[in-house]
């Protein structure tokens, strides 16, 4: 008789204790819902907020006039109104719901759903997520984007122009001698409501060769730097200089305006561009690469030497053409060698093209 009577006991025990964890877990679930009433009218004030402050910018800008901004902000307004009503009213149900059922409500199982910006992929028991995964992403779009940035890919001829001689004398193959550079550019644009000029800046690795003419190749003496005849039959002769420099450029062209509620763009998308500027930098080595055939023996030399080359490289650029096809010209202000008798600038002439 003690062990039924004891049984029952805790079998009452055990179902007051679950209901009195079922009515905290229901007035838990109704005070979150009415929280959730207050984020709901606080979120859409804060986002006709944002819609009001984008139409005052437009108005401000010219693109529309008084009226029309009245007009928009009254339908922003409406809509935002109907948003907090329509949503709020959810919630409300929900919550009688939960109060006529004392918080026992039937649930569909959710597998995986996609909602908006929300991906989620789980499993629901009885109700109760059992395992989820959820994602968000932003899907906010910047309005007015005057930065872009670009990846920068230039290949074309180089030569030297040495002081006292027309670049028909130059000592150097013209089409044997060859630049290439590859850096990273960000274009700003300079004025509010104008895409004519934008400012260019970032940095570029630069990679200079000149190939003697004839059976020449660079030869250090001292502080002089100067070709000689080399004593076997040359197959290849040729020095690099490989810079980092930072360039600076002003491009001027047309542009193709487009604005939409959400945002507006300047597109330079097919149309003519001009640039002028400068560059500054650092030598960050000098090679010499010689092939040649030494008693039937195919021979290679590398040669990594200073060969009196500046350390500091600063110049001028340009360059025009049509979207990211362009006719490139840079020229070194700094001589080539230090303390050279006659001296020597770097100048190369190629194409560039912004990726």
């Amino acid at each position: 008789m003690r062990k039924i009577t004891l049984y029952f006991t805790v079998t009452i025990l055990s179902l007051l204790t679950q209901n009195v964890a079922a009515q905290e877990e229901y007035e838990n679930e109704v005070k979150h819902l009415k929280a959730q009433k207050e984020k709901i009218i606080q979120q859409e004030k804060e986002a006709l907020k944002k819609e009001v402050k984008d139409i005052n910018r437009r108005t401000q800008r010219g693109a529309l006039t008084v009226e029309e901004a009245e007009l928009l902000k009254a339908e922003v307004a409406k809509k935002r109104a109907l948003n907090i009503e329509n949503r709020v009213a959810i919630i409300e149900n929900k919550i009688l719901l939960m109060q006529r059922n004392q918080g026992q409500l039937l649930t569909l199982t959710e597998m995986d759903s996609i909602d908006g910006n929300r991906i989620r992929l789980g499993l629901d028991i009885n109700g109760k997520p059992a395992f989820s995964f959820n994602r968000r992403w932003k899907d906010e779009v910047t309005y007015d984007r005057r930065t872009y940035s670009d990846f920068v890919f230039a290949v074309g001829l180089n030569n030297a122009l040495i002081d006292g001689q027309s670049l028909n004398d130059s000592p150097y193959k013209t089409g044997g001698s060859r630049f290439f550079e590859m850096g990273w550019q960000w274009r700003t644009r300079v004025f509010r409501n104008s895409n004519w000029l934008r400012f260019h800046y970032g940095f570029s690795f630069q990679f200079n060769g000149l190939k003697p003419e004839g059976n020449q190749y660079f030869v250090q003496n001292g502080n002089q730097t100067v070709l000689e005849e080399f004593e076997f039959e040359l197959d290849k002769s040729k020095l690099r200089m490989d810079n980092l420099v930072f360039p600076v450029h002003f491009e001027f062209g047309p542009s193709r305006f487009r604005e939409t509620d959400k945002s507006i763009r300047y597109s330079i998308q097919n149309q003519f561009r001009l640039g002028i500027g400068a560059y500054g930098g650092f030598n960050l080595g000098t090679r010499q690469k010689l092939k040649y055939s030494r008693d039937g023996e195919n021979v290679k030399d590398k040669f990594k030497r200073d060969y009196n080359t500046n350390d500091l490289i600063y110049g001028v650029s340009a360059y025009m053409g049509f979207d990211g096809v362009l006719l490139y010209l840079k020229y070194d202000l700094n001589p080539i060698f230090k303390d050279a008798d006659v001296e020597q600038r770097n100048i190369s002439l190629g194409l560039r093209f912004d990726l």
